[in-house]
């Protein structure tokens, strides 16, 4: 007998870009993900982390999680395996978690009281043995490190390192004194195997991916050698560009499977296909089509304006974002741009849509610019933070400290986000 394992994470249900609503995307891919499940012939459904954008999603959002939910069902697969992302709210997952056990929904949105309910044993309906998941969800802070006074920054983050390899070392030896008491067939054939949403040492990001830092610290990317030996695939969310862990093939990202920003356009998503005929995957990357198309355009008005005519050729409807390098000051850049998308659609639905314009030609000196074209969507809060020190001419030997300081704030106050009921 073979077993069948998708793995996806990162829908970020909910989200938009530069004010643009996505739900029909987040419907044709819900759409796509039932198909697939059906004719792969999945048995077992891993989302590792961040199902939802906010921790308060909207009511469409939620009708479309658990719309999906309840039709997997229907394609065969026997199990679902969710756990919380660093976006995902812990109380709301894990809310209606006794009413979806009964669809074999297993939900674990922060880490258990008791640790061995991270730890799964999914069966068929025969009652033989599938599949062994230690489904570890984001581990925030609090979680895994106890603050004491006089702590150096070195000791805060040394202690968060061994929080995080503590629980995996747990949780997989659960597993593996479970695996063990299987027969000597199924020890040859059950895998084990992990998920996790975490941030891993070298790990590549996308530009405008709004993947956060997730600890304070350097430590906040972990290296591999957290994952025991013993685990035959560790499913990975978090990162948005699919892809391995260092060498480590079975250690994995699938990578989000809608472009979460114009950094990731070109990007070829994917899911991961498992097939276990023995404890050692047989792995497939299974692509996901284009929903929507996005489109980065950079360079000077003339190239732009040559770009944008280009793509109102085609037929698809394509979403924009520009970026200005010309020389020249443009104070009526969007008017110039917006005159090209518009021109001879005779009032129909244009099929390109600037969403975003960023005027590289403008000093960015200043926190914000005075001007229209720069604003606080081009800054993320460290950036924003050290222009502030620039600003107040900190010296160089007090900037650590503080930075510190205020990711540990930042850090705290995402997660009180994601608590909100």
């Amino acid at each position: 007998m073979t077993l069948k394992v998708l793995h996806t994470s990162d829908w970020h249900l909910g989200r938009s870009l530069y004010g643009q609503k996505r739900y029909e995307e987040f419907d044709a891919l819900l759409d796509w993900m039932i198909a697939t499940l059906r004719e792969q012939h999945i048995d077992v459904l891993l989302i590792a982390g961040d199902v939802f954008d906010t921790g308060t999603p909207s009511n469409r959002a939620m009708q479309q999680y658990y719309r999906f939910l309840t039709r997997v069902s229907d394609t065969g697969c026997s199990h679902v395996v969710i756990i919380g992302g660093n976006h995902d709210s812990p109380t709301f997952l894990n809310a209606p978690r006794e009413l979806l056990q009964v669809l074999n929904v297993h939900v674990i949105g922060a880490k258990a009281d008791c640790i061995t309910d991270e730890v799964l044993v999914l069966r068929d309906n025969d009652e033989k043995t599938l599949a062994i998941v230690c489904a570890t969800p984001y581990l925030r802070d609090r979680d895994i490190r106890t603050a004491e006074a006089g702590e150096s920054i070195e000791d805060k983050e040394q202690k968060l390192l061994e929080g995080i390899g503590n629980h995996y070392a747990t949780v997989t030896a659960l597993a593996t004194k479970i695996h063990e008491s299987l027969t000597d067939a199924e020890q040859k054939t059950v895998p084990i195997i992990a998920m996790g949403h975490l941030f891993t040492a070298g790990g590549r990001t996308a530009d405008g991916d709004g993947v956060r830092e997730l600890y304070v610290g350097s430590l906040a990317h972990v290296g591999a050698g957290i994952f025991p030996e013993a685990l035959d695939y560790v499913a990975l969310g978090h990162l948005h560009v699919p892809q391995a862990v260092g060498s480590h093939d079975h250690i994995r990202y699938c990578g989000s499977p809608l472009p979460m920003g114009f950094g990731e356009a070109l990007q070829q998503k994917s899911v991961c296909v498992l097939t276990f005929a023995t404890r050692e995957p047989e792995l497939a990357l299974v692509p996901i089509p284009t929903f929507q198309r996005l489109r980065q355009l950079r360079g000077d008005l003339a190239t732009l304006q040559s770009e944008l005519e280009t793509l109102m050729q085609d037929s698809t409807t394509s979403w924009v974002e520009i970026i200005y390098t010309g020389e020249e000051i443009m104070p009526d850049l969007r008017e110039k741009l917006e005159a090209v998308t518009t021109a001879g659609q005779n009032n129909a639905t244009a099929p390109v849509t600037i969403l975003r314009i960023k005027n590289q030609r403008i000093s960015a000196q200043t926190l914000v610019s005075d001007t229209a074209e720069q604003t606080l969507d081009d800054l993320t809060p460290q950036d924003v933070f050290e222009r502030c020190l620039s600003a107040h001419d900190i010296p160089s030997e007090q900037r650590p400290a503080l930075q510190h300081a205020y990711q540990e704030i930042l850090t705290q106050l995402q997660e009180d986000d994601t608590r909100a009921d």
